[in-house]
């Protein structure tokens, strides 16, 4: 059996708000709530499991998503029409770039808890996305 990464929880401040956010930006759905979770599953089958953190405290993790091109371009365009920051490197020296890494594309867009999130087209050191 090869070792696959099935789950993880993210913790927010608002699982509901951070869920749809992302969701909203890849054009993934938000799946029913399951505890305490508010899951968002991505095509490869790996779910990011939404969850108020306890305390006030949110340490920020950072998540990447390999993406398309026609992907890409439709997550950027959500990140534009939405004002939010995007930067081409995690950081944030370069605001209002993406960059070209390995010949593909990849920007850094903050979510609503401070997570960092990322979409690229090619994997670092690797190929393209189907």
């Amino acid at each position: 059996m090869s070792v696959e990464l099935n789950h993880t929880i993210v913790f927010c401040r608002d699982k509901r708000e951070s869920a749809e956010f992302l969701a909203a930006v890849l054009g993934l759905e938000v799946g029913s709530e399951w505890g305490p979770f508010l899951p968002v599953a991505t095509a490869n089958g790996v779910t990011l499991d939404f969850a108020d953190a306890p305390g006030e405290q949110v340490a920020a993790q950072h998540y990447a998503f390999l993406v398309s091109e026609a992907e890409f371009d439709a997550a950027f365009a959500q990140i534009q029409k939405r004002g939010i920051a995007y930067f081409a490197d995690p950081h944030g020296r370069l605001p209002g770039e993406i960059n070209h890494n390995d010949g593909g594309r990849g920007v850094y867009f903050p979510d609503p808890s401070g997570h960092g999130m990322e979409i690229l087209t090619v994997p670092y050191g690797g190929f393209p996305a189907a």
